[in-house]
């Protein structure tokens, strides 16, 4: 008689500490880069990455370089994000780049460590509350005090951080919990109750939105950030076609639909275009796909688009009706939404909106009225919209462009024609001086292969050059271009049309005729980047060329330019968008008036 085996014993987990853990879990998940400076609460963890090579590690100048540079990892690329700080003035340092992806929607893991769990709560050497401090501005913080508790925290916020609307999310990780063992315990699933983003939309919800859209005589797409983060390009240009509708494109959201695409007018809002911008003034129904209705596209809310019907898609319960009630209120992912929305809509119309309808007639004339442009310089310096579209021109829309915030944001947002997602990374809703350097080197280590070029101002080239540092080491050979036009230059806009021309404190004396302190040919060698400056118009084209054929190390171009320029078409706060002025005090003529 044969007696059956014993079942063999199952096989024991791994003993690992928890920085073990922390690495195991993130090599688990994908991550294969990622952003950091050690500190004393993060010794452990340090000690176990250098032992390893599943996972490069980055070492940045600054924790706020960090935090930019995982944003600009993810949004080049929808990856999460991965920065690493240490305790108390590490972990604040990351604060703004945290916020920043909170505002953006830029999938992000933030992991901080934390002083020991017996000495929280007693003021010890470099303690802070970071949990506390980034409660409102991640989608979740962990406190961890335990090392087994470290491999299922990890699955969660990198799930939370990667999923829905994506978002920072913050794991604060004790200095004991990192040096005890525990045995490494992979769970099999994730169980977060109450966290369920809704993607699929209701199908009466769905039909509602093609009702509208099939009888709209002024229709407007009104595409937002949301559909780059749900990549969501293809079927938001297929919606488009399918309905003959004009797009256009936020500030979070160039590239989505390609500039080139005959349908799309621009970027709507204060400094948008001036079709985008009356587009939706004038239109009948707007259809907003991962949008969110922000200030700066909408002017005074109560005029903005007076008699449209508003159909809003968002994946966020939150933002839809949260500043323009939705007639149609559609919760679910852009992705799947607009592909559901192309098969209503053929169901209901008898094909797209006619180019020679009166809507796209009002359209075209408005195009051909007000095309973006700029004016010669009243001091006969570089004029910055011309170096900014010549870098654009140069190098082509496979690149991928940075922008810190400020003028030059909104001339790369204007003046570069983007023809693919994920190809301009900007801080839209935060507006972070110092976002552009980090970022572009984030991208450039996500995706080694394409040019990136950070296009900064001379005040945001301040915040955060030293990162300059970490490029030359790690042979992440970005170009950066300074639009120096020794100012605060949005500041300064802002004083001369509403301040009566008072510069209180927005001078930097980068420029011409200036201290030029400092000076950044000077700065770019010392860090060991190619370093040109560009003071002619005739120096700008063979200044872009050196940089593109120069792979070796990055590139600074400290492009000296007029201090005069400002940013057109501009939309001023507090009043109607129907007020937009196409340059300093000349509005367009518009119907209704």
């Amino acid at each position: 008689m044969t007696h059956p085996r014993p079942a063999p014993p199952a096989s024991a987990p791994q003993v690992l500490t928890g920085s073990g853990a922390i690495l195991k879990s993130l090599e688990l998940l994908g991550v294969t880069d990622v952003f950091g400076l050690p500190g004393g609460a993060v010794i452990p963890l340090y000690d176990e990455l250098m032992q390893q090579d599943a996972i490069r590690h980055i070492l940045v100048r600054h924790e706020q370089g960090a935090g930019h540079a995982a944003e600009g990892y993810a949004s080049a690329t929808g990856k999460v994000g991965v920065a690493i700080a240490t305790s108390g003035p590490g972990a604040t340092n990351l604060v703004t780049a945290i916020a920043d992806a909170f505002m953006d929607s830029v999938p992000f893991l933030a992991i901080t460590g934390q002083v020991f769990s017996t000495l929280m709560g007693t003021d010890a050497f470099q303690e802070a509350d970071i949990t506390g401090i980034t409660m409102p501005i991640t989608k979740h913080s962990f406190l961890v005090t335990k090392a087994e508790d470290i491999p299922r925290v990890l699955q969660e916020a990198y799930h939370i951080a990667s999923t829905g609307r994506p978002g920072p999310v913050l794991v604060d990780i004790t200095k004991d919990a990192q040096q005890n063992s525990a045995p490494f315990v992979w769970p099999d699933r994730i169980e977060l109750p109450g966290y369920r983003p809704v993607t699929k939309a209701h199908g009466k919800q769905i039909a509602a939105a093609a009702d509208l859209l099939a009888a709209a005589e002024r229709p407007v797409l009104y595409v937002g950030g949301g559909t780059i983060r749900a990549r969501a390009s293809e079927e938001v240009i297929e919606l488009a076609e399918a309905t003959g509708a004009p797009v256009v494109t936020t500030l979070m959201a160039r590239g989505a639909v390609p500039d080139s695409h005959p349908q799309h007018l621009g970027m709507p809002g204060m400094h948008g275009s001036v079709p985008a911008v009356l587009a939706l003034q004038e239109s009948d129904l707007i259809l907003a796909l991962g949008a969110r209705f922000d200030d700066r596209v909408t002017g005074r809310v109560s005029d903005f688009a007076p008699g449209a019907k508003v159909v809003h898609v968002d994946i966020d319960p939150a933002e839809i009706s949260k500043i323009r009630t939705a007639d149609v209120p559609i919760v679910g992912d852009v992705k799947v939404v607009a592909a559901d929305l192309v098969t209503a809509f053929r169901d209901r119309a008898s094909g797209p909106l006619s180019g020679e309808s009166p809507w796209w007639q009002r359209l075209k004339e408005l195009r051909e009225r007000f095309p973006l442009g700029y004016a010669p310089s009243s001091d006969g310096h570089i004029v910055p919209q011309q170096v900014i579209a010549r870098i654009g021109e140069l190098t082509g829309p496979e690149a991928t462009y940075a922008a810190g915030v400020g003028q030059h944001q909104m001339w790369t947002a204007q003046f570069i024609k983007y023809e693919r997602p994920n190809s301009f990374l900007n801080s839209g809703g935060a507006g972070t001086m110092g976002y552009g350097v980090p970022a572009a080197m984030g991208a450039k280590v996500a995706e080694p292969e394409r040019v990136v070029w950070a296009i900064d101002g001379d005040g945001c080239f301040q915040m955060t050059n030293q990162e300059l540092a970490t490029c030359t080491l790690n042979n992440i050979p970005i170009k950066v271009a300074i639009i120096n036009n020794s100012s605060l230059g949005m500041v300064k806009q802002w004083q001369n049309l509403f301040y009566e021309g008072r510069y209180s404190f927005t001078e930097l004396d980068t420029g011409h005729g200036r201290a030029m302190v400092p000076d950044f040919v000077k700065m770019g060698e010392a860090y060991g980047a190619l370093a040109i400056r560009v003071t002619k118009e005739e120096e700008i084209d063979d200044a872009i060329k050196l940089a593109l054929a120069t792979n070796d190390r990055p590139v600074v171009i400290d492009f000296v330019v007029s201090s005069d320029s400002m940013v057109w078409p501009m939309v001023p706060q507090g009043v109607s968008n129907s007020f937009v002025q196409y340059a300093k005090e000349h509005s367009p003529e518009w119907e209704e008036e």
